[in-house]
């Protein structure tokens, strides 16, 4: 198997980032990979004993403050990890995310209590966020929480819960007051909404979605008939979740981008070693210019992506705003995974259209990158609106 490590990055990569980077790299290679060859052609699930793997390694703990037993790490930290697991199985760099999104938005109480879980891998999350008319248009969330006591009920329907049976606990949007067309975001409040492992919380039934990748952990329509929220369960400020689902997107499409770049590195890494051992017309087809162009442009294309991501990283760990890098890195990023993986299907020939190889794994799973955490026509909007003005 060839891998690509790609240019050196200057003063980005010091000597903690590459140990790092060659940590996450060889845990990919020895452990993430074979897992995903043999589950992801029959739709399996993440193991659980991989991530204690993981766990054990810090990886649930990067964002994590070391008070609270995570590394207390960057996001270029994060990005690093993201993009080594990604090349491997995309799922497996996105499980990650599930201990190290919205934290900032917890109360101390809820900190203390949480946070050291996560960081252990202990207290994952699905989130319930998006809805049959509520996807790009967050604000049009139509599930609602009602007053109960001192706690709440949610009723309402929850589309794209990815996790949403195997996680620790559910991050659930709902209306906590009526819709106000002149404010259209106010009145959402979030929820933790904590159940066993493999289970769905009391009063929510669900049916997985039958989806063509992002195989690993399954995808749930989800439907909640007065489910119980508990007191102190409320994340943010009642009426502000919005604010809370908002709070997490330049790390969230940063954290895409990773993944998109591991994708596509992955693609490449495969492409090159097909190329220098499959043989047609009495030599390996990595000898003909057609497959060398390709592959000339494919690296080309990553390491620009690979650039954009860690000067964007750096402005984040800076404690700079980088709402609109962050946009173009996300939509940059997954145009080119989706173009990269599909030139590695192709070097593959009729051998990349099947479950043998992991070309199709990486195709399938990059054509998703442009679609969540903001589409790329989202990203497009965002860009062009900051740019010229609403």
């Amino acid at each position: 198997m060839s891998t690509y490590t790609g240019a050196p990055m200057g003063t980005y990569l010091t000597e903690d980032r590459l140990a790092i980077q060659a940590l996450a790299r060889e845990f990919t290679l020895k452990e993430v990979l074979p897992v995903a060859n043999e589950l992801d052609p029959v739709a399996g699930e993440i193991p659980l004993e991989l991530r204690r793997k993981m766990a054990d390694l810090g990886f649930f703990g990067i964002l994590i403050p070391e008070e609270y037993g995570g590394l207390g790490l960057g996001v270029f930290e994060y990005a690093l990890v993201v993009e080594e697991l990604a090349r491997g199985w995309m799922s497996v760099a996105s499980i990650i995310a599930r201990a190290q999104q919205f934290n900032d938005s917890f109360t101390e109480e809820q900190r203390d209590e949480y946070l050291p879980l996560m960081a252990r891998g202990e207290f994952l999350s699905a989130v319930a966020l998006s809805e049959p008319e509520a996807g790009s248009d967050v604000a049009n969330i139509r599930t609602r929480a009602e007053r109960d006591g001192d706690g709440w009920r949610v009723t309402g329907q929850k589309m794209w819960c990815t996790f949403a049976d195997a996680a620790d606990y559910l991050l659930v949007f709902a209306r906590t007051s009526p819709v106000d067309e002149k404010r259209r975001s106010h009145g959402i409040s979030a929820f933790v909404m904590p159940k066993a492992r493999g289970t769905l919380p009391d009063g929510v039934t669900g049916n997985p979605v039958r989806k063509i990748g992002y195989h690993g952990w399954k995808t749930w329509e989800l439907s909640f008939d007065g489910a119980r929220v508990e007191p102190g369960a409320m994340v943010g400020r009642r009426d502000e979740g919005f604010k809370v689902a908002m709070s997490d997107l330049e790390v969230a499409r940063i954290h895409t981008a990773a993944r998109a770049i591991g994708l596509a590195r992955g693609a490449l890494e495969d492409a090159i070693a097909y190329a220098g051992t499959r043989v047609q017309f009495g030599r390996p087809i990595g000898a003909n210019q057609a497959i060398r162009f390709k592959i000339a442009d494919m690296a080309t294309q990553i390491e620009a992506a690979r650039a954009l991501l860690y000067q964007v990283c750096a402005e984040v760990d800076a404690g700079r705003r980088t709402g609109l890098k962050a946009s173009m890195v996300k939509l940059h990023a997954t145009e080119m995974a989706e173009r990269v993986t599909s030139e590695g299907l192709q070097i593959h020939g009729g051998a990349g259209y099947t479950t043998d190889f992991a070309a199709e794994r990486y195709w399938r799973d990059a054509r998703l990158t442009k679609i969540f955490e903001g589409t790329s026509e989202i990203q497009m909007k965002i860009i062009s609106d900051t740019l010229l003005g609403r």
